[in-house]
């Protein structure tokens, strides 16, 4: 073990986190009511597919998970979607395509995915992080189709759920954190559960690295730090 200043100074490691996509570990508050009650009304949905649309690391993972648990479904990238893969990934019955609006390679195949599913009764629930207008795309059919697709949308979290996700990474981390301290994050940190995510990640690794306790004053030093790097 290192030393520094005659204090030891631990290692921070890449350990996993223990990430839980269970229905029971998600957190719903008024700003993904409306979308879990969406993906929760399945198979009762409107038509073969839907889109999950919101900003990064608010729980669009965590509510496909959900739902391909109850629908037996697979889940691949965008990516993934090419046209020789079209008939295998049909053939489950239903399907989750995640980040659509960041891997999408072949526009056609998609298309024709869409297509596959609904003639087959099946079901597919695309993920992205904003509406297809903003996707760039260039097939006009496959706009068109998006477009007039079912949306659950996740908006930013309010105060009670943001602390709510606070304290859930906290403990997936096995960390504990005085609620006033919890507190103060929420009031001062950004409004997102990326910024969460980001916070709860440094505050672990400079504890870890300091042998020291979350504490007011190093979430303080951390939440300056963010901010800096922004």
């Amino acid at each position: 073990m290192a030393e520094l200043q005659g204090r030891p100074r631990q290692l921070a490691l890449d350990l996993p986190i223990d990430s839980r996509y269970g229905v029971e570990d998600f957190l719903v508050g008024p700003s993904n009511e409306a979308a879990y009650g969406l993906v929760e009304a399945w198979p009762a949905w409107p038509d073969a597919w839907l889109r999950l649309v919101g900003p990064e690391g608010a729980g669009k993972t965590h509510l496909a998970a959900i739902w391909a648990k109850a629908a037996h479904a697979w889940t691949v990238q965008a990516s993934e979607v090419v046209d020789a893969n079209v008939p295998h990934l049909v053939s489950g019955g239903a399907l989750v395509v995640e980040d659509c609006d960041r891997g999408l390679s072949d526009e056609a195949a998609l298309f024709h995915l869409m297509n596959a599913v609904k003639a087959r009764g099946g079901f597919l629930l695309l993920t992205a992080r904003e509406a297809p207008d903003r996707w760039g795309l260039r097939v006009p059919d496959l706009l068109s189709r998006l477009r007039l697709a079912p949306q659950a949308t996740i908006e930013p979290p309010d105060d009670a759920l943001l602390r709510a996700v606070l304290v859930k990474l906290f403990i997936d981390r096995q960390l504990v954190v005085d609620t006033g301290i919890i507190d103060a994050l929420v009031l001062r940190m950004e409004r997102s559960f990326a910024a969460a995510r980001a916070l709860v990640d440094a505050l672990d690794r400079l504890s870890l690295e300091r042998g020291r306790r979350v504490t007011r004053a190093l979430a303080t030093e951390v939440l300056a730090g963010l901010v800096a790097e922004e």
